[in-house]
């Protein structure tokens, strides 16, 4: 497979992605990940439930596990690691995104750029 991945998931953002498409149902591929504009840093991630793939879109799967990538969030997610983390506090997926240029004290919002596939392109 000569494409690089848009993003990775860790086993645990593997495992929690089985478990929110099992407990939907047979219509649940597997979960959307995109980015909008809004938060105080200019972007958010955005997590849904996806039932179908949408034409010219990434997906990346671990285990069994499929994650989508909207097509106009892909530049913005390459080389992202996926994790899934439970605290006291909050639950839910976390992104170790090396395209973010900062992130807002909530942790909700993050500043991106885009990436420059041509710099992430296998050489040779």
């Amino acid at each position: 497979m000569g494409r690089f991945s848009v993003l990775t998931m860790t086993d645990a953002a593997a495992a929690r992605v089985r478990e929110i498409v099992a407990a939907k149902g047979d219509e649940a591929l597997g979960i959307r990940v995109g980015v909008k504009k809004g938060g105080c840093a200019g972007m958010e991630y955005t997590i849904g439930l996806a039932t179908e793939s949408a034409p010219g879109e990434d997906s990346v799967e671990r285990e069994g596990a499929r994650v989508f990538v909207a097509p106009e969030a892909v530049l913005f997610l390459l080389g992202t690691e996926m994790d899934y983390e439970e605290t006291t506090l909050r639950s839910g997926f976390t992104f170790r995104n090396p395209n973010q240029t900062s992130a807002c004290g909530c942790g909700e919002s993050v500043e991106l750029k885009m990436a420059d596939p041509a710099a992430l392109a296998p050489a040779g």
